[in-house]
């Protein structure tokens, strides 16, 4: 059997088997076997520049890999999703209060250099401080 045979049936094996058990990490594997059996096939080349071949193109190819990566997305909590959102003034006492977002009420402040907001006053989120929200006056 010639060894670009090899080289191709043991990256699609390893193809194969990136799509029985996914995790990403045996398909670069197999694409570089895949690219060692066609530089086999067409240049026909001794076994050690045949392993040195598949180390270069595992190299690249699990380099590229970890490019093409998605970073793990953060979980979208409930305040997380409050930012930029629009509320309704409840009752403040100074730089503290409460608002109406949707329907719910949250604790609120407003920063310092804010005004304290009148009853019904439309005001934007800013941010989240634990489960007070910041907010300040829409414009």
């Amino acid at each position: 059997m010639s060894d670009w045979v090899i080289w191709l049936a043991a990256g699609l094996v390893l193809l194969l088997l990136e799509v029985l058990a996914p995790g990403v990490f045996m398909m670069w594997l197999g694409l570089a076997a895949l690219g060692t059996g066609l530089a086999t096939l067409s240049e026909g080349i001794g076994f050690e520049l045949q392993v040195v071949t598949f180390g270069v193109l595992a190299a690249i190819a699990l380099t590229v890999g970890l490019r093409l990566r998605r970073r793990p997305a953060r979980l979208n909590t409930q305040q997380d999703g409050l930012a930029g959102r629009v509320a309704t003034a409840l009752v403040f006492e100074g730089r503290e209060g409460r608002v109406r977002v949707g329907d719910s009420d949250w604790a609120a402040r407003v920063p310092a250099n804010v005004p304290q907001p009148d009853p019904g006053a439309r005001l934007r989120v800013e941010g989240v401080d634990g489960t007070v929200l910041i907010v300040r006056p829409e414009k």
